[in-house]
């Protein structure tokens, strides 16, 4: 019996469409956050006044994003599946903790959600989520033979996520913590979870937000002023009313790259939470449609990947391959649904667009795995008989 050595090289052993589906969100990405953030970046001091400031780091923040997937894609996957319970104890947890602690995390706004590393801003809560998604695939396909029991199967990792839980809700990060228990949750079912312990757990979920909200005056005052935005346009509903503004001002073709009115001081996070609005507004419906349409198609890929992983006996590879899945639609259905006022308002960004150096290295760590996955099952040695 003779191995054959792997194949050299081809383009067809990578996923092209999937890697141009992810250049072009970050292209698009780069462009808006330059045209939504010049008018904010002229008028502030901290920038120098300068409207390439966030167009400069932006650029440098995809560039070392980019260089950090290139090597998490040389990692292997068994590899990964070995780092992801240190990973998410050793790395993740103590970072969550850290950012709690006075004079190293760095309060923005009321939240303390950043540790200030001199030259940049590095944000826990990001990184957590591609933690997450390693190390509940990695529990779930330890824990394989007992995804029917509740004490064995759910309540170890549900202790787990509480934990996390409780500190993402001490920075505030409400958004996170919705993102990482859509992650948990949907790994758990997707890899054998017994379905009348998901209906329980969503149940629970369910509740426990509603909790939550009510018990926190300022996600109850954001949950009454999405209902009723045009109620108090220039208080409390002042960033929803101009985010549909830019909405129904772009129209089906909008009003062209970098016409946005906008953008000029009066919708509050253009360049990172509301970058949408800006991009409805200047590139309309059909803008809207098209960046949708990149992350439809990223999503269903990370599916196919997942199952042809989990036909090939790659359960591992399988359950993150669905998880980054989950994870960029989920975020994008928030941040979409925030823009267009179908959610309340939620501090999450959107996916490998906005503005911020920590969401896209770990958006792009997340897709840099999935391509390695599916490079995995095109290029595995064969064996020939002799």
């Amino acid at each position: 019996m003779k191995v054959l050595s792997t194949p050299k090289l081809l383009r067809s052993e990578y996923d092209i469409a999937l890697f141009w589906a992810v250049l072009g969100l970050l292209a698009i990405g780069v462009v808006m956050v330059y045209s939504a953030s010049i008018a904010s970046a002229e008028a502030d001091r901290h920038t120098g006044f300068h409207s390439t400031y966030y167009f400069i780091r932006q650029l440098i923040y995809v560039s070392a994003a980019m260089m950090a997937g290139i090597m998490a894609f040389q990692i292997k996957v068994e590899t990964w599946q070995k780092l992801a319970p240190y990973l998410f104890f050793a790395v993740g947890i103590p970072m969550l903790i850290l950012v709690l602690v006075p004079g190293i995390g760095k309060e923005v706004n009321g939240s303390r959600r950043w540790l200030s590393l001199l030259v940049f801003n590095l944000q826990p809560s990001e990184f957590m989520k591609f933690f997450v998604v390693l190390y509940a695939a990695d529990y779930t396909v330890r824990k394989a033979a007992f995804m029917h029991s509740l004490t064995k199967g759910f309540f170890p990792m549900g202790l787990v996520m509480i934990l996390v839980g409780y500190f993402l809700l001490k920075e505030p990060d409400f958004g996170a913590l919705v993102v990482m228990t859509a992650i948990t949750a949907s790994i758990l079912f997707l890899g054998g979870l017994n379905w009348r312990l998901f209906v329980i757990l969503m149940a629970l979920l369910s509740v426990a937000f509603v909790f939550l909200v009510i018990m926190s005056p300022y996600r109850f005052n954001r949950l009454i002023w999405f209902w009723h935005p045009w109620a108090d346009p220039f208080g409390k509903g002042y960033q929803l009313t101009h985010a549909l503004i830019a909405f129904g001002h772009g129209g089906w073709f909008g009003v062209g790259l970098g016409a946005s009115v906008e953008k000029q001081l009066y919708l509050p996070e253009a360049h990172t939470d509301f970058l949408m609005a800006v991009i409805a507004e200047e590139l309309g419906f059909v803008g809207v449609l098209f960046t949708l349409s990149l992350f439809v198609f990223v999503v269903w890929r990370s599916f196919a990947i997942g199952r042809r992983a989990a036909a090939l006996g790659n359960h591992f590879g399988a359950l993150v391959a669905q998880g980054v899945g989950v994870w960029i639609a989920v975020q994008t259905i928030v941040n979409v649904g925030v823009n267009m006022g179908m959610l309340p308002t939620k501090g999450l960004t959107l996916p490998l667009l906005s503005y911020g150096g920590s969401g896209i290295v770990s958006n792009l760590l997340a897709l840099a795995i999935l391509m390695r996955i599916d490079y995995e099952l095109r290029v595995s040695p064969r064996v020939r008989m002799s």
